[in-house]
């Protein structure tokens, strides 16, 4: 599972900036960003575009807010996209100010999120 390094590492900086409690965790073919037990945002490789992509988990509403910005997409693993979660393209994160932003509405809708069902 190959992921950006660089990318993780500015996302860590922010995330401990803003003084969140999270942990990463390889899946999904990349790294997520774990926040009160929940994905809040992480790295995915997209190996079609062939560049590295933010996955961020920012709910419904704020969805139908930023879905035109620069580089969001809805994110589409499997030919249906997942509600409330969006795919970044670099050029919609490159600047600091721009992570910030993704980062920012992940961290605000995860005590929103609900708790993915444990798997036995």
């Amino acid at each position: 599972m190959a992921y950006n390094e660089y990318l993780s590492d500015r996302i860590h900086q922010i995330l401990q900036e803003k003084k969140v409690n999270f942990y990463t965790k390889k899946m999904m073919g990349g790294l997520c960003f774990m926040v009160n037990d929940k994905m809040c945002c992480g790295i995915h490789y997209d190996k079609k575009r062939e560049t590295d992509l933010l996955m961020a988990r920012i709910g419904e509403v704020a969805y139908e807010n930023v879905i035109h910005k620069q580089g969001c997409h809805p994110m589409d693993f499997t030919g249906r996209p997942m509600k409330g979660y969006v795919f970044v393209t670099p050029d919609g994160f490159d600047l600091d100010k721009d992570l910030e932003f993704w980062i920012h509405l992940c961290v605000d809708f995860n005590p929103l999120a609900k708790k993915s069902k444990k798997r036995k």
